[in-house]
């Protein structure tokens, strides 16, 4: 049988992999399983868009046929009117595409930047989904190791560039350290890039869980972002729609009009209970994401304060799903990734998931997504990591 070396050369799935190490285990009754390892709500969305979706179910017919490859047309005016106004930018319908999730929004849209050979600058440590896809299409993913609260830097960013370069991704709240980048450092990397003639991507996934008011950069008040600038989104985060797999890309028509290829050829078009879900959402829930929002908060909170009471533990980098750990142990993460779900009962991912191989930072690392256990649970891993003995 033979496989094509770029997709054998690729890793697998990071959070498939760690679900195997669960396989056959028996977690005693004293102590569960706290499984911390993949962001994502493990909750069904609210009640009422429960019921929202039962009713396109039964009442939409559109919502079981094909639709418009870019989206529908009423959710890209929804994000168009929302973007515009919490940016303080101007954002058209002509600007929106819908995609399968934001994993595609990326694949979509590195398939119109970037082929075999060519390269895009990735920080350190980095989404392992946008590193595999680079991978599977042959493009050659340059690491740029992060500072610093887990931040990366224009001026490093630059010397990276070479003829080759086609992109740089950001993405803000970060995955997997949860690293908020300040405006100014979004902006200097929008600058870099409009300088260089290259595109800057934004994955925007966990904007909704910011800890600060506001829009979180200026870039769409540029009248030329068009020329540059490339966001992504996901509303399997906002409204739990995690099995619907609803996202958007931001992007100039121009660029759109090639996203359409690639969405017609591998799914013609997002799910479209989903999208009217996205859309019912978007208009009705804005307080309830308002408290999910206060929610992710204190949790992020608590594990701060917890983290703080734990031995040779620091926190790197915290924010939306994650805490970004250094870990005390003269061992790889991997291995103490594997270890902790005997000895403690936690499923985490280790850093060198997330970082090239060999780099010692992914060696001391260890990614915690606490957006699915409580302030509670939080105490109750801070309690077995800080009585853990290696």
């Amino acid at each position: 049988m033979r496989i094509h070396p770029a997709m054998a050369g690729t890793e697998a799935p990071p959070v498939m992999e760690a679900r195997r190490w669960i396989d056959g285990v028996t977690f005693p009754d004293t102590r569960p399983l706290l499984n911390v390892s993949q962001a994502a709500p493990v909750d069904p969305p609210p009640e009422e868009l429960r019921a929202a979706i039962a009713r396109f179910a039964l009442d939409e017919p559109q919502a079981h046929l094909y639709g418009p490859v870019l989206g529908l047309v009423r959710l890209r005016e929804q994000i168009a009117s929302d973007w515009s106004v919490a940016y303080g930018g101007s954002v058209t319908t002509d600007d929106v595409a819908i995609t399968s999730g934001c994993n595609q929004a990326f694949a979509a849209a590195m398939s119109t930047l970037a082929g075999a050979g060519d390269e895009v600058i990735l920080p350190t440590p980095w989404y392992f989904n946008h590193k595999m896809w680079l991978d599977m299409a042959g493009v050659h993913a340059v690491p740029l190791p992060c500072g610093d609260g887990m931040v990366p830097d224009a001026v490093a960013a630059a010397a990276l560039i070479t003829d080759n370069t086609r992109a740089i991704v950001l993405v803000t709240p970060n995955n997997p350290t949860g690293a908020e980048y300040p405006a100014g450092v979004v902006r200097a990397f929008y600058d870099l890039c409009a300088a260089r003639g290259i595109a800057l991507v934004v994955d925007e996934t966990y904007r909704d869980f910011h800890s600060q008011g506001g829009a979180p950069h200026d870039l769409f008040t540029d009248p030329d972002w068009r020329e540059t600038l490339i966001q992504l989104y996901s509303f399997s985060k906002a409204y739990r729609l995690t099995g619907h797999r609803v996202g958007a890309l931001v992007a100039s028509p121009g660029r759109l009009a090639e996203v359409e290829k690639f969405l017609d050829t591998v799914a013609i078009c997002a799910n479209q209970l989903g999208q009217m879900a996205a859309l019912w959402g978007m208009q009705n829930l804005k307080e309830w994401l308002a408290g999910e929002r206060i929610e992710i908060l204190a949790r992020r909170a608590a594990i701060e304060q917890e983290v703080a009471t734990m031995p040779g533990w620091e926190v790197m980098g915290v924010g939306a799903y994650f805490a970004y750990l250094k870990h005390p142990y003269d061992m790889a993460s991997n291995v103490l990734a594997r270890r902790l779900v005997g000895e403690a009962s936690v499923l985490a991912l280790p850093g060198t998931m997330f970082t090239p191989e060999g780099d010692a930072l992914g060696a001391r690392s260890l990614r915690i997504a606490f957006a699915n256990i409580g302030v509670g649970e939080i105490g109750e891993l801070a309690a077995r990591l800080r009585t853990l003995t290696l």
